[in-house]
């Protein structure tokens, strides 16, 4: 036996113990509201600091072309106009960009203009599968996931390409500076601008899907089928929710960094749930 490396087993598996106690003494969630179960797949929330609404996309009928939508609902839980876009296919992850929304479909990315509340543009995404999550940066560059076929594309002056390839898994999306933070196969990864790409965290279970940034190295991310996870870019992580065994999903979820809330769409349940992100000490 190598003692050496069993005593470097023995530190490493300790330190990561203690990164888990040192967060699961900080944070916890507080339940604020639910929306009335009248949503349809809700798959995706999008906070709007101007308007002060929240975006929520539908996905409707998976078998049903143009069942999707996009409802409005207020910061008080309130459904304020349900199909308000209407005519959108297997709506998921949303994005914003000087007034325009945009919306992952099945095989295109819808636009809409969100004065006017109707949809300006389709962007075609060639041998897509199955779109799925988006984030813009600070440049208007577009990046969406594409979960069936492993890629992500960008879309810039719209025009897409394909950014990343060969990711098992992905769904979730984050522009974070020049870096582009991607969920996959369980991982939190981050690939830098010249796509080079590293592992951060491991071990998301339920079917890593949402993901938003609450500090500098601290997101949120969610698993599909329940989970609701603080991660920090050194790869600790803590569970802040599991509503697996009562069926509830945890999709894409939205956030609003003023009132440290995140709203989560629990898609086959049909409703969103707003919870206060609570800091109860930092180390």
């Amino acid at each position: 036996m190598n003692t050496k490396k069993v005593t470097l087993k023995v530190v490493l598996v300790v330190a990561a113990m203690l990164l888990t106690v040192n967060l699961s003494a900080q944070f916890s969630l507080e339940k604020l509201w639910e929306t009335d179960a009248e949503l349809t797949t809700p798959e995706s929330v999008l906070y709007d600091a101007k308007t002060k609404v929240l975006f929520v996309s539908n996905i409707g009928d998976f078998q049903k072309e143009g069942s999707g939508s996009i409802s409005k609902v207020g910061l008080d839980g309130k459904i304020i106009q349900n199909n308000w876009i209407t005519g959108l296919t297997a709506t998921k992850g949303m994005g914003f960009y000087k007034n325009l929304l945009y919306a992952a479909e099945q095989t295109t990315v819808a636009v809409i203009d969100v004065t006017k509340g109707e949809i300006v543009q389709r962007i075609t995404i060639d041998g897509a599968q199955m779109l799925n999550d988006i984030t813009i940066n600070n440049k208007g560059i577009v990046y969406v996931s594409d979960s069936r076929a492993g890629k992500v594309h960008k879309i810039e002056n719209s025009k897409p390409s394909v950014y990343l390839e060969n990711l098992t898994g992905i769904n979730g999306l984050l522009a974070d500076g020049r870096n582009l933070l991607i969920l996959s196969d369980g991982k939190l990864r981050e690939a830098d601008s010249r796509q080079n790409i590293r592992t951060l965290s491991e071990g998301i279970e339920g079917g890593a899907d949402g993901i938003v940034k609450i500090g500098n190295g601290e997101f949120i991310v969610t698993g599909w089928e329940g989970v609701i996870y603080l991660v920090r870019d050194n790869g600790a992580k803590m569970v802040l929710s599991d509503t697996r065994e009562q069926k509830i999903n945890t999709a894409d979820l939205g956030y609003n960094p003023s009132a440290k809330t995140i709203y989560i769409p629990t898609f086959s349940t049909n409703t969103v749930i707003a919870y206060r992100l609570r800091e109860l000490t930092r180390n």
